[in-house]
Parts: C-alpha cells; structure tokens; sequence
C-alpha cells in the first residue's frame, strides 16, 4: 500500500472507552488490557505518520435531538440513558495518548456507529485521493466494522488494525476478526500493517 494513498482512521480513543471513571470503560477493560489496545493505537500512529499516511480522529458525541428525530433504536439511545459521549465532557475528550498533531482532521457529526454517516470523512478521503483505509478503535464489532463496511461500499480497500481495537470481550473481537473482515478486506497487526506501507 502507498502511505500518501492510506488513511488511519482512530475511532473513539475517547476518555469513555479508554480511561478509568469513562462510562464504557468497565466494559472494554479486559479486552484493552489483553489486546494492549492503547500502547499499540500510539505506536501505530506514530508509524503511520512517519510513513506519510493521513490520520483522522473520529469521536462519537451523543446527539440525542437526532435520535430522537429519526426514532433510533437500540444502542444509541441506550448510551443517553447512562449519560455516556454527552457533548461537552471529559467522557467525549480523545485521550492525551493519542491527541490530533498538527492539521489532523478531528471529525464532528458522528453520532451515529459509522464513521461516515453525518460526517466529512468520504470528503476528506476523496480530496487527498485516498484509496486505502486503515481502522482503529471502537468497538470492534460495531463502530469499527459499521465503519468498514461503509469504506468498502464505496470502494476503498479496507484493512482493521486488529491489536489497536477492542470489542466487550475477546469473543466478540475474535468473532469479528474471523468472519466478519476477511469479507470485507481482512485484518493487520500494526507491525505488518507497518510493514506494508510503501
């Protein structure tokens, strides 16, 4: 893969998912322990932009005039009922581990699992001509694969960074890891990931 042609997407390294006292975090803790989620996310951003790929920052925020408007069920709202992602607070932050270098893009609208629904990130992809995208984050088997399989209908080549993703227990991950993405483009390790960029 061309590192210029190659964009890391990080999907909600935010303080809900990845620190102590976060809304989410009791639920990932043992998943972010055993995949060394966060060490692995840094190392593979710092990689990355050594190499010259295009790192986006993708948080979630609870929007709950929209949820309610389009009557969305299921998890969205049950994040509103446990005051998880509210807009404004320490729970929506991105962590200081992995916090956006100079004229990385922090994407704003996703309030919904996939990273491209009420964002900008098909514009930004497009306008720097990429054609591969690498994701990271949160959680495995929901907003990274809604996110990956959006890539993949509109035509990137889709890869997950599987040891900087975490789901709410390792069957979940390894589930997604063995049925879901190999149909839509497969996994990495960061390392080979790494290795991969031309």
């Amino acid at each position: 893969m061309k590192a210029t042609q190659t964009a890391v997407v990080l999907i909600e390294f935010q303080n809900e998912f990845c620190k102590p006292g976060g809304k989410l975090y009791d639920k990932v803790k043992d998943e972010l322990a055993r995949q060394n989620t966060i060490a692995n996310a840094v190392r593979l951003v710092e990689k990355a932009r050594q190499k010259g790929c295009f790192v986006i920052h993708c948080p979630f925020v609870y929007d709950r005039n929209w949820i309610e408007k389009e009557g969305v069920c299921g998890l969205l709202p049950e994040l509103g009922k446990i005051g998880a992602f509210q807009p404004g607070t320490w729970g929506t932050e991105l962590i200081d581990e992995l916090k956006p270098a100079r004229g990385e893009p922090v994407l704003t609208g996703k309030h919904a699992l996939s990273g491209f629904t009420n964002t900008q990130l098909k514009h930004l992809l497009q306008q720097r001509e990429i054609r591969n995208v690498a994701l990271a984050g949160f959680l495995t088997n929901v907003c990274v694969e809604a996110t990956a399989r959006s890539a993949y209908d509109l035509g990137y080549r889709v890869v997950v960074i599987r040891d900087a993703t975490a789901a709410t227990s390792r069957a979940n991950q390894e589930y997604a890891e063995r049925e879901l993405f190999p149909l839509l483009g497969g996994t990495m390790t960061v390392d080979e990931f790494i290795a991969s960029l031309q």
